[in-house]
């Protein structure tokens, strides 16, 4: 691209995502200009913010065809990834990685929050996978070196509380809060017995949740902890197979910042488009607030807000340019509903990421 730019069509603009028929002006890879009317420009179709993808572990991006089996089997510290990701030779794991990075991409998302395992390895490891056009949110898991993984990350991001030695997890979490970094644990993924002692270790966020009760949201909502809820994940691991496990609605009637992941490669793809249709379909009959929960309260739980999740002056250009005329989003009259319901990664026509334009 260009010094500037214009990009024209439908524009899903602002924190409240109204749709208007107008134009995104971007200089030097920020958006200077929002406004109704028609102009010449170098695309035209829906302009839309990307995806913040707030919940993954890309590691495990070297194992796609799993058997369906327990949560327990797949994904617990002794369970069939970590076996897998200990075996895999780092060349391999990285040349994984970078692949879900690369289709993340060309899915409309402009940044990810990863809960990286292995420790200062595991961290490196992703690391030399990460490519520049997302921006990265790597959240180490130690393995005994709390020190040096604090170093190289943003913060740490843990599994449950039944996982750990709780004196040991205080003392990570306390040394992540004196550094300035963020701490985020899973809780609630299986059943509720670790939300109390997660809840105690005052997390910058929560993941899962699925199995909280309307007393547990309830403190939740008190301490102001926001949630990083993973559907389409708890759907495929039998740990929720009902329109309230996990209770997305509830929690934002509560006043919770709920957001959207992915989680474990393995089990899921890093496409937005799926999720966000799986949680419009069965868990919130709301477009305008599934799309928020999978752009800006991705953007504000990991403080990314002043420059990514929504279209407006001032903040960097991180947008998807959809086609609002091909074979699948032809006959839409809402483009936020056509987005959220129906859109898939095959739509996009480009994807803008700061004064770099990318046509698929």
């Amino acid at each position: 691209m260009s010094n500037e730019n214009i990009i024209s069509g439908s524009i899903i603009y602002g924190d409240d995502f109204d749709v208007i028929e107008g134009y995104v002006v971007i200089k030097e890879g920020v958006i200077s200009e929002v406004a109704i009317g028609e102009v010449d420009s170098v695309l035209h179709g829906i302009v839309a913010p990307a995806f913040i993808n707030a919940h993954t572990h890309i590691g495990d991006s070297v194992l796609k065809d799993v058997n369906f089996d327990s949560l327990e089997a797949l994904v617990s510290p002794g369970g069939l990834k970590h076996k897998i990701l200990s075996e895999t030779p780092k060349d391999e794991l990285v040349a994984a990685m970078r692949s879900s990075l690369l289709d993340m991409k060309f899915c409309g998302t402009a940044a990810f929050a990863d809960f990286r395992e292995g420790g200062v390895v595991g961290v490196c490891a992703l690391k030399d996978a990460i490519i520049k056009e997302i921006k990265s949110i790597v959240l180490g898991r130690p393995d005994g070196d709390v020190e040096g993984v604090l170093k190289i990350t943003d913060g740490i991001g843990m599994s449950g509380t039944n996982d750990y030695n709780w004196d040991y997890l205080e003392e990570v979490a306390e040394l992540t809060k004196k550094k300035d970094k963020m701490f985020a644990i899973h809780a609630g993924e299986a059943n509720r017995k670790d939300i109390d002692n997660a809840l105690k270790l005052d997390p910058d966020f929560l993941v899962h949740m699925t199995y909280a009760d309307d007393n547990d949201l309830k403190k939740v909502a008190d301490k102001n902890i926001p949630v990083v809820a993973c559907p389409r994940s708890n759907f495929v691991t039998g740990v929720g197979r009902s329109w309230t496990k996990p209770p997305i609605k509830e929690m934002i009637d509560l006043g919770i910042t709920v957001a959207i992941g992915t989680d474990n490669v393995m089990l899921n793809s890093v496409n937005m488009f799926s999720e966000m249709e799986f949680v419009a379909k069965a868990f919130l009959r709301d477009d305008r607030q599934v799309f928020t929960l999978c752009t800006l309260n991705g953007s504000k739980i990991l403080g990314l807000d002043k420059s990514m999740g929504s279209i407006a002056e001032g903040k960097t250009a991180n947008l998807m340019i959809i086609n609002g005329e091909s074979n699948n989003m032809r006959g839409v009259k809402n483009p936020m509903s056509g987005i959220v319901r129906r859109a898939r990664p095959d739509d996009i026509m480009a994807v803008v990421v700061g004064d770099n334009l990318y046509k698929k």
